[in-house]
């Protein structure tokens, strides 16, 4: 990687090794790179320690501490990363370095200059979050068979809308669909239940991390 890229700097409000909680790599040991900062404010959001303050770090200096966790597979989350122009460099150092990369993003900013290695986990956001209203639909075209879409229940009409996104955008075509309730706000077995009634493909899931330790860092 060029040294103008390494040098490039980010504001992180943590680097921690955990285990991966949502998504299909869940339950694999994972270092968690959350960059700090988000233009969204989804109503159920369990991140917002992470909206201002973090350090100011080089790619080259993220990149040291990550290799010290002995631990190859990387998430870099937020936050909204994407918020942030050298969380590109950053993914594409990861995936240099022999990383196995996911990207946790809002679905709110463009995936499009993502390195195509990383598989990209892209919110849709239901009316429930609030924040329906930010979806880009333009990144669905760019989905392919390694991203994952993820969507969050709230309550009944959030999984009616969500029914509803999946079939109008053919997205059990281009990717991985997972369904999961607010913690909290709906019972799972209620979302697994609808799920099952309406035989719908998509994959069910809960927040490990927080079934394992009751905190949203998953430690």
């Amino acid at each position: 990687m060029p040294d103008t890229l390494r040098s490039a700097t980010l504001r992180i409000t943590e680097i921690f090794a955990s285990i991966q909680g949502e998504s299909t790599f869940a339950g694999l040991p994972t270092v968690f790179v959350r960059l700090t900062g988000c233009p969204l404010r989804c109503v159920w959001c369990d991140t917002e320690y992470a909206f201002q303050g973090g350090e100011r770090r080089t790619v080259a200096s993220v990149l040291e501490e990550i290799s010290g966790f002995g631990i190859k597979h990387v998430c870099v989350t937020g936050g909204e990363p994407l918020s942030q122009k050298a969380c590109i460099a950053l993914l594409a150092a990861l995936c240099d370095a022999g990383h196995g990369v996911s990207l946790e993003t809002s679905g709110a900013l463009d995936i499009g200059p993502v390195d195509p290695r990383v598989a990209r986990i892209v919110d849709l956001k239901a009316p429930g979050s609030g924040e329906s209203s930010r979806n880009r639909f333009e990144n669905i075209p760019l989905l392919n068979a390694h991203d994952e879409v993820k969507i969050v229940i709230a309550d009944e009409a959030d999984y009616h809308w969500a029914t509803e996104q999946i079939a109008k955008y053919g997205l059990l075509n281009r990717c991985t669909v997972l369904l999961s309730p607010v913690q909290g706000q709906l019972d799972p077995a209620q979302l697994a239940d609808w799920i099952v009634r309406d035989r719908i493909p998509v994959r069910f899931q809960l927040q490990l991390h927080k079934i394992l330790w009751h905190d949203a860092r998953g430690r």
